[in-house]
């Protein structure tokens, strides 16, 4: 399975990006990370296969939503009242089996990883 983040980019502080990523397959569970400079990569949101159960990081719960689209096999995240602290290269990530009861928030729960965007808010 390939996958292809979008929709990185530029915007200040407070605004919102929507970032999408294409899946060549199906896919089981999805999630976003993202890795700041310096910093390790951590865990942003995850969602079942679904699409019911969705599951955020503390930094972003409540401002970001992660979505999907089983029949354009893509996932979604809509980042709103962003800060100067997401700024970071964002990846989206699969796996192609599991259980729909488990929240998969480790970067070794997926399989598959697309390339990264870079996301840069402004303050």
């Amino acid at each position: 399975v390939q996958l292809v983040e979008s929709g990185g980019g530029l915007v200040q502080a407070g605004g919102s990006l929507r970032l999408s990523c294409a899946a060549s397959g199906r896919t089981f569970s999805m999630g976003w990370f993202r890795q700041a400079p310096g910093k390790e990569r951590e865990f942003v949101a995850t969602i079942s296969w679904s699409g019911g159960r969705t599951y955020y990081g503390d930094s972003v719960k409540g401002r970001f939503t992660i979505s999907r689209d089983n029949a354009e096999n893509t996932v979604s995240l809509q980042m709103n009242s962003l800060k100067a602290e997401d700024t970071a290269v964002y990846y989206c990530a699969a796996r192609l089996s599991g259980s729909s009861y488990i929240f998969y928030l480790r970067m070794s729960d997926y399989e598959y990883w697309g390339q990264g965007t870079q996301v840069t808010v402004s303050s």
